[in-house]
């Protein structure tokens, strides 16, 4: 993974084929999902592959894609290949989304009660 630092903000910034990359592993969902079970702890490839109903070399193949771009870490412990979550890509391509978020997120409580404000005011 190359970071580049960008002048304007100081944040270390994925160069554009890093990011596609990411953005590439990420648009599976059995790589996503993949991710999310690494969230709760390191695990085996072996136990990677058991809630699914692929192969076991299909799923080394979403563990490879996910390795490539940075979003996981492979270590060999004994015999045990062990799949541990590198949240770090993830934290960049956050950033560069970020970016993008120019507006204030909307808060569905205050959208409700607005609409429930304006409704009552239009039936009177």
């Amino acid at each position: 993974m190359t970071l580049v630092p960008c002048p304007a903000t100081e944040i270390p910034v994925q160069k554009p084929d890093d990011l596609d990359a990411i953005f590439a592993a990420l648009a599976d969902p059995t790589r996503r999902a993949i991710l999310t079970m690494l969230l709760e702890d390191d695990m085996a490839v072996t136990d990677v592959a058991e809630p699914f109903e692929i192969s076991l070399a299909a799923i080394s193949k979403h563990l490879t894609i996910l390795t490539r771009a940075g979003l996981i870490t492979q270590e060999k412990r004994g015999r045990v290949k062990w799949c541990k979550l590198d949240p770090d890509a993830m934290r960049a391509a956050s950033v560069w989304m970020q970016g993008f978020g120019q507006f204030d997120p909307v808060n569905l409580d205050d959208f409700e009660r607005f609409l429930e404000t304006e409704l009552a005011a239009d039936s009177e």
